[in-house]
């Protein structure tokens, strides 16, 4: 009888909880790092996911992408290719009740006989306005090719029609041989169904980024088994950037099937921070992924102390002080309690507070960035994550005595906040009375909201 990856993953569910089948030890975050010095690589999230073997492109059409390789029919590999959009990087244009995206995905691969090319036009339709400037990974694009296992190109280009803008990548890939008696690389996903034939659909839906929110949903690492003839037991481990074991085991297969499924369902505040290397197999025949665990799936922090500074406007100042404060060991015990209790939605997998200040916060950083320091440190970036976009807004010419004036103007918070520069070099700050005047809103704001 055909057992769903859904049933076989009751075996491995948490590794964290699993008896009798490996060793789990926590790591912790360590030395609490400099933070000055290691938040500019937070905004640099390109570099970072090539760094984890990525497909990866920046602005002006952002994406991240990865290829997992599955055994196909007659000696031949499923080449999965999934890409990562945030709805910001599209131009969303009014249509109907709500907004309309459309892009298009050009890719293709080259190294063996002939060129393997597709090409699709996508569409994406939101509710409202707010829904286009999401900053997290809010649109999913995948794409199977069967291929001769050997060396290939892939190249990828995506275009939006609306803004004209184009974006490549291309990266190496080797699509694998699977000999009887051997396992596939841990597959990174959200979903996924197993399967028992080698002709059956593999139905899965990547995680491209593969990352997983500290705090949020659980990462779901899928592992096929090829042709075991019997009872088999296959090594699995984990590791961190610092080659730390923060998890050994084994994963058994029953054999006497073509495939055998097993889901390993990975809880992000049992893991340790950071990158992970999840190994299955042992010596030259190991498959291995790397999945990202970080705070925020907007942004790549990887440590309490990044997380506290980038969230110094996100008001909660108690319970952000009580884990600034707190030794090392106290600090997930903490995180969980103020994700819990900042959660406007507890039957969804995310905080949507903290995505909706991140979404705010990398709007700002993208914004701001004229004033020779990163947008969402400048005034405007404060105001712009604390309360959110103005109703208004004035500017007045160039040249004027005292140098230029911007006014914000909200028109619900009866609140007009000025920003000058006085040096004329572009770098806006509050004028006196406007601090003063956005600090009462502000706390008369987050009094309101229980804070």
């Amino acid at each position: 009888m055909r057992r769903p990856a859904s049933y076989l993953a009751l075996q491995v569910l948490a590794l964290s909880s699993v008896a009798g089948c490996g060793s789990w030890k926590r790591v912790g975050a360590g030395e609490r790092a400099a933070t000055a010095e290691t938040l500019t690589q937070i905004f640099d999230t390109e570099a970072y996911y090539r760094r984890l073997g990525r497909l990866a492109a920046g602005q002006p059409l952002p994406f991240i992408g990865s290829v997992a390789f599955a055994a196909g029919n007659a000696d031949t590999s499923l080449t999965i290719v999934g890409l990562s959009l945030e709805n910001r990087a599209l131009g969303f244009q009014k249509e109907g009740d709500g907004f309309v995206a459309r892009y298009r995905v050009e890719m293709t691969l080259t190294g063996g006989r002939e060129p393997l090319s597709v090409a699709r036009d996508e569409l994406v339709k939101v509710a409202t306005f707010q829904e286009t400037q999401r900053s997290d990974e809010s649109v999913l694009f995948q794409q199977t090719f069967s291929v001769v296992p050997g060396k290939y190109k892939l190249a990828v280009a995506l275009r939006d029609p609306a803004t004209g803008t184009t974006q490549r990548a291309e990266t190496d890939i080797e699509a694998p041989r699977f000999a009887r008696g051997s396992t596939s690389a841990p597959i990174l996903a959200y979903q996924v169904r197993g399967r028992s034939q080698l002709g059956d659909t593999l139905s899965v839906v990547l995680n491209p980024r593969g990352s997983v929110a500290y705090g949020g949903d659980s990462l779901l690492a899928y592992v096929e088994g090829y042709g075991f003839t019997g009872p088999t037991r296959v090594p699995i481990e984990i590791r961190t950037e610092t080659d730390s074991v923060v998890y050994s085991g084994a994963l058994t297969f029953r054999g006497g099937t073509p495939v055998e499924s097993q889901v390993l369902k990975l809880r992000p505040d049992s893991l340790a921070l950071g990158a992970l290397t999840i190994s299955v197999g042992q010596g030259d025949s190991a498959r291995q992924s790397v999945a990202l665990v970080s705070f925020s799936a907007a942004w790549i922090v990887t440590n309490y102390d990044q997380m506290l500074e980038l969230l110094r406007y996100f008001g909660h100042d108690r319970m952000l002080d009580s884990i600034r404060n707190a030794s090392e060991s106290d600090r997930p015990a903490l995180w969980r309690a103020l994700w819990k209790n900042t959660d406007p939605d507890p039957t969804t997998s995310e905080n949507e507070a903290i995505n909706t200040y991140f979404t705010r916060l990398a709007l700002a950083n993208q914004r701001f960035r004229d004033e020779g320091i990163a947008g969402w440190r400048t005034d405007r970036g404060e105001v712009f994550i604390s309360i959110g976009e103005p109703d208004e807004t004035f500017e007045t010419t160039p040249g004027q005595v005292g140098g230029r004036l911007l006014r914000w103007n909200y028109i619900n918070l009866r609140l007009a906040l000025f920003f000058q520069d006085e040096t004329g070099f572009g770098r806006y700050r509050m004028t006196p009375g406007s601090r003063a005047e956005f600090e009462r809103v502000l706390t008369r704001l987050r009094r309101q909201a229980g804070q």
